[in-house]
């Protein structure tokens, strides 16, 4: 399939047949060394090839190599030759770049840099060059010569060049074209239907180079139809040269492009092999494999290469379980190439074009992925669709950009949205789930167990602070306004008390008649002070269960009127407050964190700070040993927030609660 393909898919990067032999010829020996796959099968690819195309032709366009003194705008009356051999230098100079890349990155172990393409970002990628390929063999179908735009929306002004010159289509290109994908894509159907029975799949495409060339150099088509063919074939290998540095700068960023993208096929390719044949590819290992090929096939007039599909299965289903199999299908490329390539000069494009089309059929079943992405995850659906339409919009460099940038984008998006939830237990288990999820969970009277799905970090920290007051519904600013109204409603009814003692006091001096006392007496005292809290006492002593926790009141200097006084007090016709928190614990299931950053750990200590004010406990529970390191190294605990509040689980969280609020300090261990 090297011959064919190599054939044709040198023609969607713009460069003459030959160079997809010599593409298909040295990357292909030098993986067979360096390569840690055994069943991928390197070589030319459409969407690598379409890629070096769209440069080739942005820095050596027709217009630039027209015959002096030219008035037309005629194939016929461009300088071929010189436009082919600059072009090659071109495509050679961005194959040599682009190795390079690959193997500084391979160097310093950066294969991950593949892990931002996630698998809807690269199969939409594909699909839409997928789209510029069949667009880039439309005028080999119709037997056209359009003008091809570069730069976004090139798709477009293509397309709309192509529909303006379908009147000029050349009939005997057209049945070429028909005849060529009939028999190509019936052969494909029958040799799938009967691959089971088949030693090996059918070689159509070489079968149709083969027939197309000879009927084509026997029955004189190319003459007496115009039919457009490939042309002359030099024979003999070209003597490597080194790429020009003076391009370099022109191409960095399409070289940086096909770098990647090349990578991202072939190491997605050889570990889906590797996993289905039990052995390992190596991620950097392959990445400095494929930058050899590439940066020594550059200096032999080769474009970029990656793994193909459809070669790769090919291989594995003939048997070829190493790189083997690569060496041999490198041997009949040579001969093709020293001996019988001339043999091919009659050969039409059409056909060649034909292949092309046949192949694209993985490509374009990429588009079922659409439904089913829609249904079962709606931001991979988004991420699919923002790269399709860039590649087609924005060509295929800028599209990739945009589309790796979209992508990173819609993920913060994502971790800017977590799901926020309050737990509740499941009864006789220690099992917490969401209490909106699960009928069966029931949520602990005065805990409120509140987890996020995702990371905190300086994008959500804020949020994460807002969702926990709304979920738990304890609106603290309201609270620390009641708070203070009742401390001046209790400090202006002892004031008033207090007065109203005094000229008690002064009229009782005055007139000390029927045997009161001038001075208060112990039961009089106890009396006052029942007075002033807001209790009774029974035979003249304070009742012990309206004593305060000292632990746990927030007193108050100037008052000396608790928090929880304030909180819980009732009214003086003996209704509750409707300023009481009934929670009074909180605990943070922090097992989805895996990392703290500075907005993080500052936005815990706020909710350490605020719930105190309001006399509500907050604990950590579920923290990974590398978040209590960052932690500790933040100096997040302190006396204010003791180590103490931490927990390995919830449901040892809520135990010690239930157990500190029934005994109090004396709750055991």
């Amino acid at each position: 399939m090297h011959l064919p393909q190599g054939m044709a898919y040198a023609m969607l990067a713009s460069l003459p047949p030959v160079y997809g032999l010599y593409t298909s010829l040295f990357p292909v020996l030098v993986y067979c060394i360096f390569g840690s796959s055994k069943h991928v099968s390197i070589g030319t690819f459409a969407v690598a090839s379409v890629m070096v195309g769209s440069v080739t032709e942005r820095l050596a366009p027709d217009s630039d190599f027209l015959y002096a003194g030219n008035v037309t705008n005629g194939t016929g009356h461009i300088n071929i030759v010189e436009r082919d051999a600059y072009r090659a230098k071109i495509a050679s100079c961005v194959a040599f770049l682009s190795g390079l890349i690959q193997i500084l990155l391979g160097v310093v172990k950066s294969g991950f840099v593949v892990n931002y393409l996630s698998e809807p970002l690269i199969r939409g990628y594909t699909t839409g060059s997928a789209c510029h390929v069949c667009l880039s063999q439309i005028k080999y179908i119709f037997g056209l010569n359009p003008a091809r735009a570069n730069g976004p929306l090139s798709f477009i002004y293509t397309f709309l060049n192509i529909c303006w010159l379908l009147p000029q289509t050349k009939v005997p290109e057209v049945v070429v074209s028909v005849l060529s994908l009939t028999v190509l894509i019936v052969v494909k159907e029958l040799s799938a239907c009967y691959a089971h029975k088949l030693p090996m799949p059918i070689p159509i495409e070489l079968f149709m180079i083969v027939i197309g060339t000879m009927i084509t150099h026997f029955s004189g088509l190319a003459d007496s139809h115009d039919i457009d063919v490939v042309g002359e074939i030099p024979s003999g290998l070209m003597p490597p040269r080194a790429p020009d540095l003076s391009l370099f700068s022109e191409v960095i960023g399409d070289a940086i492009a096909l770098a990647i993208v090349c990578y991202a096929i072939s190491i997605s390719l050889g570990k889906t092999f590797g996993l289905k044949h039990g052995y390992k590819v190596g991620s950097n290992q392959e990445m400095i494999a494929l930058g050899l090929c590439n940066m020594i096939g550059g200096c032999f007039q080769c474009y970029s290469v990656t793994s193909s599909l459809s070669r790769s299965l090919v291989q594995e289903s003939t048997g070829g379980n190493t790189q083997v199999a690569g060496l041999v299908s490198s041997v009949i490329v040579l001969v093709t190439i020293l001996k019988i390539g001339s043999l091919f000069e009659n050969l039409p494009k059409a056909v060649l074009a034909a292949v092309v089309f046949v192949n694209l059929k993985g490509m374009f079943k990429q588009f079922f992925d659409l439904p089913k992405l829609w249904k079962t995850n709606k931001t991979e659906f988004l991420v699919w669709m923002l790269t399709f339409m860039s590649t087609i919009l924005l060509n295929l460099d800028l599209g990739l950009a945009v589309s790796v940038m979209g992508a990173m984008l819609i993920f913060i998006f994502r971790t800017q949205m977590p799901r926020y939830s309050i737990l509740g237990q499941v009864k006789n288990t220690g099992l917490y789930v969401d209490v909106d999820l699960y009928k069966e969970a029931r949520e602990i009277p005065g805990i409120k167990i509140f987890r996020s799905s995702m990371t905190i970090y300086y994008t959500n920290a804020e949020m994460y602070l807002g969702a926990l007051k709304e979920k738990s519904g304890i609106q603290i600013e309201e609270l620390l306004k009641a708070k203070k109204s009742e401390e001046k409603k209790m400090k202006r009814l002892q004031e008033k008390r207090k007065k109203k003692a005094k000229k008690d006091a002064k009229k009782l001096t005055k007139n000390p008649s029927n045997g009161a006392l001038t001075k208060k007496d112990p039961v009089s005292l106890d009396m006052d002070r029942d007075s002033a809290t807001g209790h009774k006492s029974e035979n003249g002593h304070v009742n012990p269960a309206f004593q305060h926790d000292a632990v746990a009141s927030d007193s108050d200097s100037n008052t000396g009127v608790s928090s929880n006084q304030i909180l819980e007090r009732q009214s003086e016709d003996g209704e509750d407050s409707i300023y009481k928190c009934d929670t009074h614990s909180i605990i943070l299931d922090l097992s989805t964190t895996s990392f703290m950053d500075t907005a993080a750990i500052k936005t815990l200590e706020i909710t350490f700070v605020d719930f105190a004010k309001i006399n509500v406990d907050v604990y950590l529970v579920g923290c990974q040993a590398c978040v209590v390191e960052q932690l500790e190294a933040a100096g997040f605990f302190s006396e204010t927030i003791p180590k103490t509040r931490l927990f390995v689980s919830i449901h040892d969280a809520v135990v010690h609660i239930l157990d500190l609020k029934q005994w109090g300090k004396n709750a055991p261990p």
